[in-house]
């Protein structure tokens, strides 16, 4: 089985453990991307929103796995953090990540819920460039949430956030969006290079 993982934040620059058989190349489909989800270390990350998302290309890399569950599994704990509790029964249903397989037809559940126009598009273009399944980190934005930023996202709220964060994480915050491939234009970008010109 040929397996396609698309990443747009820091899986294309720190793969980690990621099994990949080439490195990431800015040829994936075009999905809506934003800084919109509090990271555990307080930076803002990339996540799929079709409510606030800028159309980005997606990068694309082969995994080194041809069976499914496997390349999910690698994918889920690349996204991990090393203090949580060890991979749940089924990867599949879990949410952290998704998966398309066209020609069964099956699909993860939580990321048609979180994205499912995003989901038709990659499912779409993996028929055309010849991938037998596609997984990617389908988390969702919880910007919103009383723990993170606490109102609903907007880059005005974005930038609001930023500016709440102590000199490391706000340092941090900045390199993550700045590391960001030169493909992710996103608002979020734009509103924080103006805020915080580099050099």
């Amino acid at each position: 089985m040929k397996i396609a993982v698309l990443a747009w934040g820091s899986l294309v620059w720190d793969r980690r453990d990621l099994a990949v058989v080439d490195n990431f190349e800015p040829n994936g489909p075009h999905l809506p991307i934003e800084f919109c989800r509090v990271s555990g270390n307080r930076r803002l990350t990339l996540v799929i929103d079709e409510a606030c998302g800028a159309t980005c290309p997606a990068y694309v890399a082969k995994s080194s796995f041809d069976d499914l569950d496997d390349a999910l599994e690698n994918l889920w704990v690349r996204e991990g953090s090393s203090t949580e509790p060890p991979l749940p029964n089924n990867v599949r249903t879990h949410g952290r990540v998704g998966f398309a397989h066209p020609s069964s037809g099956q699909q993860s559940a939580k990321a048609m819920e979180r994205h499912p126009k995003a989901t038709a598009a990659i499912i779409a273009w993996a028929k055309v460039v010849g991938y037998d399944a596609v997984i990617w980190t389908a988390l969702a934005s919880n910007f919103h949430e009383p723990d993170k930023a606490g109102e609903p996202f907007s880059i005005g709220a974005a930038i609001r956030y930023l500016e709440t964060l102590d000199a490391p994480k706000l340092d941090a915050a900045l390199d993550y969006i700045r590391s960001a491939p030169p493909e992710v234009q996103t608002p979020v970008r734009t509103a924080v290079s103006a805020r915080w010109p580099e050099g």
